[in-house]
């Protein structure tokens, strides 16, 4: 059974730093695409960056310059440090995976509960 598990959400001021760890095992085989979204109340689930399984790195653009998805050599962690955090990055943050190349080709089958980030001014 595929199980993904986040930590490391917190609050902090705007300009700082926060890494978040994802725990993701169960998977049979390398050829699954994982990475991180976010979501506010009241608004969808957005991407925020995901690694496939050739380990290319995508970012939206929001995030892109600030935010650095990486994975552990064993492929049994995901990581996303923050960077330069901004208010608009309030969110809940979701580790999410799916079978196959790339995560917005289809539906995530994965989801973590999510670890809160708030980022206060």
């Amino acid at each position: 059974e595929v199980q993904v598990v986040e930590s490391g959400g917190g609050s902090i001021q705007a300009g700082g730093s926060l890494r978040l760890t994802c725990a993701a095992s169960g998977f049979s085989s390398s050829n699954y695409c994982i990475g991180w979204w976010r979501q506010v109340p009241g608004k969808e689930r957005e991407w925020v960056a995901y690694i496939r399984p050739d380990d290319f790195t995508r970012y939206a653009a929001s995030v892109r310059g600030r935010f650095t998805a990486d994975r552990d050599s064993a492929k049994r962690s995901l990581f996303l440090q923050m960077n330069s955090l901004k208010t608009e990055d309030t969110a809940t943050y979701y580790c999410g995976a799916r079978g196959g190349w790339d995560c917005l080709s289809g539906r995530i089958q994965w989801w973590g509960q999510g670890t809160p980030v708030t980022v206060s001014s």
